[in-house]
């Protein structure tokens, strides 16, 4: 995969190019959908797929908004990748670049590509100050500048619209099954194992703590049946996300899982959390022991899933 910063490495590429355009927050089934299409129709047109997005993600600038991003932008790419992606172009989106025109956007940045032959925008996308570059401005703008433009149609699961937004609203409601539903695969969380206070260790649970960037979103307080992955090894895992109220009475957050079968020092390791499906809400106790009796209950039930 080739990152793009400039108009002028697109114009080196030989064949007609075609630009896709989006966040593609999460590269969820709508997405990937989406990207199956039209990297199908570019094949068929003899185009060199570019797809074109913003880094941050507008909602950063122009809300910011924490805990709002499905993956990282690192993650993003490599998603993308893994689709079938070979062109990336990340546009640096700032507070002056929010202010271009749907007109302003396209003539300083698209059409400046000399051998854009055709544009692809998802069904709910817009682009330019106030989200005006809608279908309809496109679809008239292209006319007579022998572009073609391409919508999307929309993209349902089970009846149900599938888009970033969505994915959050199930994300907060602690709705893993329907979040992995529209992802095509398990939500996940990943960082760097990190020490903390080590209560884990001492009453017989250790615990791998993570270091969570506050840009992502994720799941609503409670425990979790997960996987990890270590060093491209799976195992099975409960995680906690929460504040740990037993010990502490902190509002920080803390993403903590318990590696089944599994007793090695990974600090500083990278790791993977892959969210199946919530076994409980996070709770209070009044001893350690009662936590502990909770933990291999937890444990029990984790077992239980595949």
């Amino acid at each position: 995969m080739q990152l793009i910063n400039e108009v002028n490495e697109i114009n080196k590429i030989e064949e007609d190019v075609g630009i896709l355009i989006g966040n593609f927050d999460g590269v969820h089934t709508g997405h990937q959908s989406m990207l199956s299409e039209v990297l199908s129709l570019s094949k068929k047109k003899k185009e060199s797929l570019v797809l074109v997005t913003f880094r941050p993600h507008p909602a950063e600038i122009l809300k910011n908004a924490k805990h709002f991003l499905i993956n990282s932008y690192d993650e993003r790419l490599e998603l993308l990748k893994e689709n079938g992606i070979k062109y990336i172009w990340e546009i640096d989106f700032n507070r002056d670049f929010s202010t271009l025109s749907p007109k302003e956007f396209m003539d300083q940045y698209l059409l400046k590509i000399k051998k854009l032959k055709s544009l692809y925008l998802g069904h709910d996308f817009a682009f330019g100050a106030d989200k005006s570059g809608d279908h309809l401005f496109v679809k008239n703008y292209c006319r007579d500048k022998d572009i073609e433009p391409y919508i999307q149609s929309k993209f349902d699961v089970g009846g149900e619209s599938v888009s970033s937004s969505i994915i959050r609203k199930y994300l907060s409601n602690s709705e893993m099954q329907k979040v992995n539903q529209c992802l095509g695969r398990e939500f996940f969380l990943s960082g760097v194992i990190k020490k903390g206070a080590e209560r884990g260790k001492t009453i017989g649970f250790p615990t791998a703590n993570i270091a969570v960037d506050n840009r992502r979103v994720v799941p609503a307080s409670g425990v979790y049946s997960t996987l990890v992955e270590i060093e491209g090894v799976i195992f099975k895992s409960v995680t906690n996300i929460g504040t740990n109220p037993t010990f502490t009475d902190s509002e920080d957050l803390n993403v903590e899982t318990h590696i089944l079968d599994f007793d090695k020092d990974i600090y500083g390791v990278q790791l993977k959390v892959m969210f199946l499906s919530k076994i409980r809400e996070e709770m209070k106790f009044s001893s350690a022991n009662d936590l502990v009796s909770q933990i291999k209950l937890d444990i029990q039930k984790r077992l239980l899933i595949k």
